[in-house]
């Protein structure tokens, strides 16, 4: 199906998306830190559904004034939902936008229909920091770290989460480089200082689906159960061949993922 590109502007800055429609509940995918929603464009083309730039990242607004931190990018995502007239949800999230995902789902339970989430960092007691983040979240390093951090050096970063080593392609990488500005470098900085493992929830939410390449070099395969365990009733999907981006190790999770939302 065709997968629409769209502009608004939401809380005096610009907000990009993408869109594909499809019958009934849509389907709402987020990022992770540092791409946008050129992550999803296979996925909605299959699925069909809505897929925004967070703030801060890919081609929605940067301004410095913006709240980046989790509960700031929730609140973000409860007014973006409501100007586009979107509900209930299916979600599907990867990486950062999983915490902001499951604090959606924490605020308006009624409002996740099902739930995939797939290699995101630990929101919970027990894990420590990979190295990166440990950097990002200290300030003055973090600061300098993004501020020296070249094009070779970034992709290298992708690379290195990625099983195949052409998974990440030089203009993949020349899209995810020429939308790592300052903007987005600030974003990352206050969102992983914003957070120290605030998933509490034992209670059973939305039929979940947890898919996890176990060969991810920051998040181990122990994540993963740690949020089969806080989620009751989720099912692991564990990928011995794919890394951080388990789809672009493996492209038929492009179509696990439709499955699952389909059931």
């Amino acid at each position: 199906m065709s997968v629409d590109e769209h502009t608004i502007n939401l809380d005096e800055s610009p907000v990009f998306y993408r869109t594909a429609e499809a019958p009934g509940v849509p389907v709402l995918y987020l990022h992770g830190i540092p791409t946008s929603s050129d992550d999803w464009v296979e996925f909605l083309a299959l699925t069909g559904g809505i897929a925004p730039d967070l703030i801060g990242f890919g081609r929605s607004g940067k301004g410095g004034h913006l709240d980046y931190s989790l509960a700031g990018l929730t609140g973000f995502l409860e007014r973006f939902l409501a100007e586009v007239h979107v509900d209930a949800v299916k979600l599907v999230a990867h990486d950062w936008g999983v915490a902001v995902g499951l604090t959606l789902a924490a605020r308006h339970p009624e409002r996740i229909e099902r739930l995939v989430l797939m290699n995101a960092p630990p929101l919970f007691g027990g894990f420590a920091w990979p190295r990166l983040v440990r950097w990002w979240r200290t300030p003055w390093i973090g600061e300098g770290l993004m501020g020296s951090t070249t094009r070779g050096m970034l992709a290298r970063t992708l690379r290195h989460g990625s099983v195949r080593p052409e998974a990440w392609t030089e203009e993949r990488i020349a899209t995810v480089w020429d939308q790592f500005d300052q903007g987005t470098q600030r974003a990352i900085l206050r969102l992983v200082r914003s957070t120290n493992g605030e998933l509490q929830t034992h209670a059973p939410g939305p039929k979940t689906l947890i898919i996890w390449g176990d060969r991810d070099p920051w998040y181990p395969p122990a994540v993963a159960d740690a949020y089969a365990a806080h989620l009751r009733g989720a099912t692991i999907d564990r990928l011995s061949d794919a890394g951080h981006w388990p789809w672009l190790d493996r492209s038929d999770l492009v179509e696990r993922v439709a499955t699952f939302l389909e059931q």
